[in-house]
């Protein structure tokens, strides 16, 4: 045992009891003569547990008592250590006993004699001595019992039976009470297009105290209709270091981060970085108990959860209870109830609780228990949860307490965990029939559906705890709870009475024991994703008693072989048979006897050689014929099958309960089997089959298309180049169809009733048989190179599809979209030869990318349009004819080298520009307008100004722009401005006063831009400035400062830029700064770079040839500045003569923990005094000085660097650098 505390003992006795009753130990016990001392346990023992209820309660009062169960707690564990000795050494002489002996002699040798050896004998006198020890202790704790007045239970509150919960009961998740109008709040702030929050993506904060629901609201507002339409893109996720940015750019999304702790700032804007590539109206919701974490997050106030009302809490709890009413206790009701103060995590706990008790005395006991005057300022742990844990039955304690070893949030299966209790010795067998693994679910489900574990948000298959469930396990766990996170202990191959082996995803590890074998008591084998074994070991055949084999290598010499499973009987569930090249002889295969395993249900076959040789095509047919499952399989994979045909029993009507067959990468096959014949087939996958298959005759025998596929609802083909032939006609259930890759298949649709989704990817043709509608048709995917059009018989009876994705028809001319009346997303990519294309009203996304000779987009007629992206375009001169549709939300443009407008007026000049009509200004509801690549631009509008909605405006790459606004202002909206790479932009705006909103301004590479817009100072809302490689920039506007809500500041590249505004020292939020240029950087350094007291982050880009360190220190010895002590990112770059990093300017960075030092080419040392001890990663670039003395071990500066966990010299770990100049 390696968790109980206790609050556990109770249960840990009744484990104890059984060992002592075990006919296997009962029979050692009498051999060794120590079964007269053992009784005495079987005395006082139970003397000891009748006492434990009461000594639980008063060890919260009474120090005496919890002294008491801590001398109780340990000498249970020396018991049941004896007790397992015992049971090892029985197994032990069994297993030698079941060796075979030539000797004749043995056989002459009395029973009781024969395990007499040198082991055996020592093994005695330890025993006696331990026993005897064990007595004593027991003696003076039964003493000690008396000395306590601990009450037996029946002086103390009533032993009343407890019902188990009926199995029907299950606390739904989708019952929720008394949160209707939050969810309505938080969902009005999701779909609201305004925020408070400054920076982007806004985030809205929950907070409320543990055990509220917050994660519960959360969820509701996550799986909210109105929300998954809202967002194009919706997360429950983490955030790792490689996130697909790619993945989110110019998506709306929707993010929940749950239980957030982190109040570190730079940690949560380094978490926040790849957010800012969404759309307008992405939205961050965080649940946090901390006020704190609130504030750092947002600067909008959090939407504090209060309690429930009485009425909700009552409602919680009546469900909880199973009951609407209480007839039984109307007196104890209310009482009880109050005991939650409104939080449903205790009233669900509470009445999972009372469920299972039905007298009155025992209600009343609950009422009136001292836990609930227990200060709770030493727990985090609700009175309420205690006492839900306190009245589970004792195996349920045991079994709960160990689930203190899983972290906060892991998500676990519910065999998963029964094999974990079972290993432990937590789940006994009974005298019945029961398994043990029906057991284990049962005590699983009385677990759950007491709220202990609830299902994940993630995945309905998985389970969690609240974090306040977790706090309970590792309090009922007590000390001796611990958890190694990040390692995995060694297993002792002597356990030899081991039941369960978990080993899933130990991706390095490449072989088991080799005495696997010795495990005789083994049920359980899991080596999911364990990828790097090339072999079972010798004597897998002797596990005998396994259930649970996940993967079985077959070896190729010294291994196992795949006849060994034949002894394995009882594997129920999954098996994958692996490294079937392997097997030489079919009739080996023949011994694995897989039809005899009548309890398997789903078996995967894989071959991985790639060898083409024709022998081992030959045995490949034959060890899969021999290889046939029993026919009640659900589930059947092959893949990498050498052979050129399938056996006979594939596809064979016997297997009537096979819903899902997967074949893949049988690269040698030219035909199917009779899979028509599987009468309960759901699921299809083919995948890489690249023989010639000029017909698949195979497919339905004898013509009976009628009869078969009745219940097929997904097919799958992919990667069959040389397919020829049609489909299946007659799918009546098929839901989704996926062809990909089969460039002569021409795919005939049929009459599908049921089809949600179509993709034909790579394929010949597609056509239409009848022209019945496809009445459920949603979602369409085409891309057939040879495609022309999309006819009027191809197009007619797909009225209800909403999404048209068509990509890489080369020879699409043209397209039309009449019959689609319920159109909301079209998409099309790559179609070069597309020169005119009808756009429905219906319309809300629309996406055209790589359709070169596109002459017109009418967009005018698109009257429900929100969101349009136009890329790659190159014969478009303009969007749309007339104006934009008013109800567009967000425009994106890019690389359109030809566009001379977005919408084409005929009585406008014929300047290029993109003209906005005047009159529409007010009425238009564009937020977002992105234009890049676009050469052909030279204005954003000839009349008036831009939309007063507008809220970002990025242009990039646009050579011929030459302003923004003809009027000089910009719309009064305006939160996010970025101009990037545009050489004629004189002006970005006259002035800013009107700009209030204003929270980003990006400017680089506009080198004639002059000046900066008046009325910087007046921006009160500017988080982020950035302004770079202006080449032509001289100063800020006379008298403009910048305002002090500056939370991010880049100026650099500027030469003729020769000073700020104003003192930076003012910028007191001021947490990122980044300079480059020696006028600008000595400005700063005189103000006082130390007194930004906020400043988390510095990059400096120099020049300072005068400089010998960095720092400079002067001849006096007085430091040229002094940095931050809150910084904990430095940046240092380019500083040609530097030669040491001075000690002085580095001894009060305390809080430093990533330094990056590049291109100072004489750069030699490190600080003398070494660098602060806080620093986790240090990167050296281009600094060949520096860099040599720094080698690992041998560099002068060595000592200083090693115990930084990274170390990165040319982008590449220290230690990989050494292991190169090695070889």
């Amino acid at each position: 045992m390696s968790i109980i505390g206790e609050v556990a003992l109770s249960a840990f006795f009744q484990v104890l009891f059984d060992k002592l009753t075990s006919p296997d130990l009962l029979k050692i016990f009498k051999q060794e003569q120590v079964d007269a001392d053992l009784k005495k346990w079987k005395t006082m023992l139970p003397m000891i547990c009748a006492v434990l209820d009461d000594a639980e309660e008063k060890q919260v009062t009474s120090k005496f008592v919890k002294k008491w169960l801590d001398e109780l707690e340990d000498l249970a564990y020396d018991a049941d250590d004896i007790l397992d000795e015992f049971a090892t050494e029985a197994l032990r002489r069994k297993l030698v006993n079941a060796e075979p002996s030539t000797s004749k002699v043995r056989k002459f040798i009395p029973t009781c004699c024969v395990g007499l050896t040198p082991t055996s004998i020592m093994f005695d006198a330890n025993m006696r001595s331990k026993i005897k020890e064990i007595n004593t202790r027991l003696q003076e704790i039964v003493t000690q019992k008396n000395d306590l007045h601990l009450r037996d239970c029946v002086e103390g509150r009533t032993k009343t039976t407890r019902s188990r919960m009926p199995e029907t009961y299950l606390m739904k998740e989708g019952n929720f009470y008394g949160r209707d109008e939050d969810k309505k709040a938080i969902v009005k702030l999701l779909l609201s297009s305004e925020s408070s929050d400054a920076e982007f993506p806004p985030v809205i904060p929950i907070l409320g105290m543990g055990g509220l629901g917050k994660t519960t609201l959360a969820q509701l507002v996550y799986n909210d209709e109105d929300v998954s339409h809202c967002f194009d893109l919706k997360g429950w996720v983490c955030v790792s270091d490689d996130f697909d940015v790619e993945q989110l750019s110019d998506k709306k999304f929707l993010l929940i981060l749950d239980d957030v702790w982190n109040e570190n700032y730079v940690d949560w804007t380094t978490l926040r970085k790849p957010f800012e590539f969404g759309a307008l109206g992405s939205k961050i919701v965080i649940t946090t108990r901390s006020d704190h974490v609130s504030s750092t997050v947002s600067s909008s106030k959090p939407y504090e959860l209060k309690e429930l009302s009485n009425d909700a809490c009552l409602r919680v709890f009546q469900h909880a209870l199973g009951a609407t009413d209480f007839i039984a206790h109307p007196e104890l009701d209310r009482k009880i109830l109050e005991r939650c103060k409104g939080l449903p995590l205790a009233a669900k706990a509470l009445g999972g609780l009372l469920r299972t008790i039905h007298d009155r005395n025992e209600w009343e006991y609950v009422l009136n228990s001292k836990i609930w005057d227990m200060a709770e300022k030493n727990s985090d742990v609700l009175p309420t949860l205690r006492l839900s844990y306190l009245y589970l039955p004792s195996h349920l304690k045991r079994c709960f307490a160990y689930c203190s070893l899983f972290p906060k949030d892991y998500e676990f299966e519910e065999k998963e965990l029964v094999l974990l209790w079972m290993a432990e010795g937590l789940v006994q067998e009974t005298e019945g029939n029961k398994s043990m693994e029906k057991l284990g679910g049962e005590y699983f489900g009385d677990l759950h559906r007491r709220s202990f574990f609830q299902q994940s948000s993630n995945d309905e298959s998985l389970f969690v705890m609240h974090d306040l469930i977790n706090d309970l396990a590792e309090w009922a766990a007590g000390d001796l709870c611990y958890r190694l996170e990040d390692k995995l202990g060694c297993i002792k191959q002597s356990e030899i009475s081991t039941k369960t082996l978990i080993l899933k995803g130990c991706s390095r590890l490449i072989k088991l024991p080799e005495k696997i074998g010795n495990l005789v008591n083994l049920r359980h084998l899991d080596i999911t994703d364990v990828n790097s074994i090339k072999e079972m070991p010798v004597g897998i055949e002797e596990l005998k008693s396994l259930q649970t084999l996940s993967n079985f290598v077959v070896g190729k010499h010294t291994g196992s072989k795949i006849g060994d499973l034949m002894n394995l009987k009882f594997l129920h569930g999954r098996l994958c048979i692996s490294r079937l090249e392997n097997v030489l002889d079919a009739e080996d295969a023949r011994r694995a006897n897989l039809n005899g395993k009548k309890n398997l249900d789903a078996l995967a076959m894989k071959w991985e050689s790639a060898d083409d040789d024709l022998q081992d095509a030959k045995v490949a047919i034959d060890v899969l014929d021999m290889l046939r499952p029993w026919t009640t399989v659900k589930e059947l994979s092959i893949d990498g099958y050498v052979g050129e045909k399938f056996p006979t029993w594939l596809g064979h009507h016997s297997f009537s309960n096979m819903v899902l067959l997967k074949i893949e990468s049988c690269r040698k096959c030219t035909s199917l089997p009779a899979i028509g014949q599987l009468p309960s087939l759901k699921d299809l996958v083919i995948i890489g089959m690249t023989k010639d298959m000029q017909e698949w005759k195979d497919w339905i025998p004898c013509g009976n298309e009628y009869e078969e596929f009745s219940r097929l609802r997904e097919l799958s083909i992919s990667r069959c180049p040389k397919l020829q032939g049609k489909l299946p006609y007659h799918l009546p259930s098929l839901e989704k169809i996926c062809v990909r890759k089969c460039e002569e298949l021409v795919v005939s649709i049929p009459s599908l009733p049921m089809l949600h989704e179509l993709e034909i990817v790579g394929c010949k043709e597609v056509v239409r048989r009848n022209t019945v509608e496809l009445c459920s048709l949603k979602s369409i995917v085409i891309s057939i190179p040879d495609l022309k059009s999309l006819t009027e018989e191809f197009m007619h009876g797909l009225v209800k599809v909403e999404n048209l994705t068509i990509d890489d028809c080369k020879e699409l001319t043209s397209m039309l979209q009449d019959k689609l009346m319920f159109l909301v997303k079209l998409d099309i990519r790559s179609c070069p030869s597309l020169i005119t294309i009808g756009l429905m009203s219906t319309i809300r996304i629309l996406k055209i990318k790589g359709c070169t000779a596109l002459q017109s987009l009418p967009m005018s007629n698109c009257t429900c349009l929100e969101d349009a992206t136009i890329t790659e375009c190159n014969s478009l001169t303009f969007i749309s004819r007339g104006q934009l549709p008013s109800t567009l939300k967000r425009l994106e443009i890019r690389n359109c080298v030809k566009l001379q407008s977005v919408v084409d007026v005929a009585e406008a000049p014929s300047s290029s520009s993109l003209l906005i009509n005047e009159e529409n200004l007010n009425t238009s509801l564009l937020e977002q307008l992105e234009i890049g690549h676009c050469p052909s631009l030279k204005f954003l509008s000839s009349r008036g100004d831009l939309p007063v909605t507008l809220k970002i405006l990025k242009i990039w790459e646009c050579s011929e722009l030459t302003s923004l606004s003809s009027s000089g202002q910009l719309p009064i909206a305006l939160k996010h401005l970025e101009v990037e790479s545009c050489p004629k932009l004189e002006s970005v705006a006259d002035k800013l006063h009107n700009n209030v909103s204003l929270e980003r301004l990006r400017i680089y590479h506009c080198e004639k831009l002059k000046s900066l817009p008046e009325g910087l100072h007046k921006l009160c809302h500017l988080i982020k400035m950035e302004i770079a490689e202006c080449s032509s920039l001289v100063s800020f506007p006379d008298g403009g400062l910048l305002p002090t809500s500056l939370r991010e500041l880049r100026i650099g590249g500027s030469e003729k830029l020769e000073a700020l505004p104003n003192p930076i020292h003012n910028l007191t939020n001021l947490t990122s700064l980044h300079l480059r240029g020696v006028n600008i950087c000595k400005q700063v350094f005189e103000w006082g770079l130390h007194r930004l007291t906020s400043l988390t982050s510095l990059k400096i880009e120099g020049g300072f040839p005068d400089w010998q360190s960095f720092p400079s220190e002067e001849e006096d010895g007085k430091m040229m500045m002094t940095l931050p002590t809150s910084l904990t990112i430095l940046v240092i770059n380019s500083f040609p003569n530097i030669v040491f990093l001075s000690s002085k300017g580095f001894q009060n960075l305390s809080a430093l923990q990533h330094l990056s030092i590049s291109n100072c080419p004489k750069l030699e040392f490190l600080p003398e005094k070494s660098l602060p001890p806080s620093l986790l990663q240090l990167s050296i670039i281009d600094c060949p000085l520096l860099k040599q003395h720094c080698k690992k071990g041998k560099g002068r500066e060595w000592l200083k660097i090693a115990n930084i966990p990274l170390v990165q010299i040319d982008r590449r770990p220290v230690y990989e650098v050494e292991e190169e100049e090695q070889q």
